[in-house]
């Protein structure tokens, strides 16, 4: 891990750059499978990029790379670079419940692989109740947003709230153990909203080990919502380098299905 240090001086208006010894570029792989509600999911993206320093605001790309997700059926899905880009896309893509698919990443004579298994999720009910006099103040816009657990089985959840006030969306991880089968309520407010503000929902079924591993990934970026910043935190995902496992990435591997909702501040 790199760490960083800031210096303030009082009275002082110029920022100090402390120079930091900058670890090797690790691959980061955005292996994310997302089936939004009452959608397809025949298009999906996989994302190579590369850790880069801490003042560093550009992820380099990584091109190259010959991906392939794979079905039970052995059914073979390509994701194919848009040059230069690092994003590989698959326009036909078939997403099924339950499934388990397996991801193969081949670059610079390196193999990468990984599973998982698609997750199902409730829907986000229509009802959103705003509370003007909400936040731990009480003087802060509020919104609650419900949605009904699957009683039957074991579920985890991620949610994510995008606000126009805050540059990345807000990340919480949820589980069942104390609340299966119940209406499962989620309040987000911020100082900033104000009314004609849109805050965007996203709610996602996710397995156990994602749980485990946003929880941890939220954590060490400071539950700032940005789960891959510049100086990633040696947080390991699912996916392993079967070359060499010293030359390990970041990133995680998830099949999740999502449901989405927009919500305006009345």
């Amino acid at each position: 891990m790199i760490l960083s240090v800031g210096l303030f001086l009082t009275g002082c208006e110029k920022a100090i750059n402390v120079p930091l010894q900058t670890a090797s570029p690790r691959l980061v792989i955005d292996a994310s499978i997302d089936w939004v509600k009452n959608t397809a999911g025949n298009k999906q993206k996989i994302v190579l990029s590369t850790t880069t320093g801490y003042y560093s605001s550009e992820f380099p790309s990584v091109s190259g790379a010959e991906i392939t997700v794979t079905d039970p059926s052995n059914t073979v899905f390509e994701f194919v670079e848009t040059p230069g880009t690092g994003q590989y896309i698959c326009s036909n893509f078939l997403p099924v419940i339950g499934h388990t698919y397996h991801l193969k990443i081949v670059l610079n004579g390196e193999t990468y692989t990984a599973s998982d298994t698609f997750t199902s999720v409730p829907k986000i009910e229509d009802t959103i109740e705003q509370n003007n006099k909400g936040g731990e103040t009480g003087d802060e816009i509020e919104i609650t947003f419900s949605y009904k657990d699957d009683a039957d089985q074991e579920n985890f959840y991620l949610n994510s709230i995008t606000q126009p006030h805050s540059p990345f969306p807000e990340l919480e991880v949820e589980d069942d153990e104390q609340t299966n089968g119940n209406l499962m309520q989620e309040s987000f407010s911020h100082e900033k909203l104000k009314p004609g503000d849109q805050i965007d929902l996203k709610l996602y079924g996710i397995s156990k080990s994602y749980y485990n591993y946003m929880s941890k990934l939220i954590l060490a970026t400071g539950n700032d919502g940005n789960p891959f910043p510049a100086t990633p935190s040696a947080v390991r995902g699912n996916i392993i380098n079967q070359t060499n496992d010293n030359n390990y990435a970041f990133g995680y591997f998830r099949l999740v299905e999502v449901a989405t909702k927009s919500y305006t501040i009345e």
